[in-house]
């Protein structure tokens, strides 16, 4: 289970209309919603990694503790949700240090994980998990290896491997093959998107055919289907985002009587250690 903790503003496909500059001037809703994600997630015993930005930790540093302190896994989402496409091996580099310095410093946790902004290393980034294993991360989870308008690296393999150049593990969103094309089905948006009956066929699908564990990602917004409306951005952007938020809580809490989860860290890492 891993979670995304950036805003409703904050999003990729919001980015033209809430420049980064102006967060700190709109209403944050992060630490009502993240409250609610560790409630649900503690009712059912759950243990969830948190793919967190720096600004979280810099602007709300009680909501990283409050995840730490509940047992959960704290991960770096970078600074500022910037693509990885969209910054030089260096930006890159100082970005991915600064926020896992940040996570620590607020969590007391070690940082191991991070995952890019809109899985955004690709065959365009060759240099990332060096620079990631530079900037002292063991593990990164930032590949969908699947074809989309706004991201995806459809030839990147389906399960968890070690980048040979540098040594850290990658573990990609989870899909599955239908009729011989791999078909999304970690979460987000396509958790919303599909009725839970099909969702709980992929994942039981899925379960059967391969020993990987499961990987589901959501984000707080994702909860609040109050939230503020970005009514002038485009149309296919509102749809993507605001697709039945009435009924995620009710599905994902579905999710979460039925399956065990845990944070990635327990699941790859330690595992492996032990």
């Amino acid at each position: 289970m891993s979670c995304d903790v950036e805003d409703y503003f904050q999003v990729s496909a919001f980015e033209h209309l809430v420049p980064k500059n102006q967060w700190i001037r709109i209403e944050c809703r992060i630490p009502g919603n993240v409250d609610k994600a560790l409630a649900r997630l503690d009712e059912h015993g759950a243990r969830a990694t948190f793919f967190t930005l720096g600004w979280v930790a810099e602007q709300h540093p009680e909501v990283v503790r409050r995840i730490s302190d509940a047992g959960h896994e704290v991960a770096s989402h970078g600074m500022q949700h910037v693509r990885v496409w969209s910054q030089r091996p260096e930006e890159f580099f100082a970005d991915a240090s600064r926020s896992k310095k940040l996570l620590e410093d607020v969590s007391g946790q070690e940082v191991r994980g991070y995952r890019a902004a809109s899985w955004s290393i690709d065959q365009r980034t060759p240099w990332a998990w060096q620079e990631l294993a530079r900037a002292g991360y063991t593990y990164s989870s930032s590949i969908y290896p699947v074809s989309h308008d706004h991201y995806g690296s459809p030839d990147s393999p389906s399960s968890a491997y070690i980048d040979e150049s540098s040594g850290v593990l990658e573990i990609p969103a989870s899909t599955t093959r239908l009729f011989g094309r791999r078909v999304p089905i970690s979460g987000g948006g396509y958790f919303r998107l599909y009725p839970l009956g099909v969702s709980r066929w992929f994942i039981n699908r899925e379960a059967r055919r391969s020993k990987n564990p499961y990987i589901f990602y959501f984000h707080p917004w994702e909860l609040d289907p109050e939230q503020p409306r970005m009514t002038q951005a485009g149309r296919k952007a509102k749809f993507r985002h605001y697709l039945n938020l009435d009924q995620f809580e009710s599905r994902w809490i579905a999710l979460l009587k039925e399956y065990r989860w845990d944070r990635m860290d327990r699941l790859y890492l330690d595992a492996e250690s032990s």
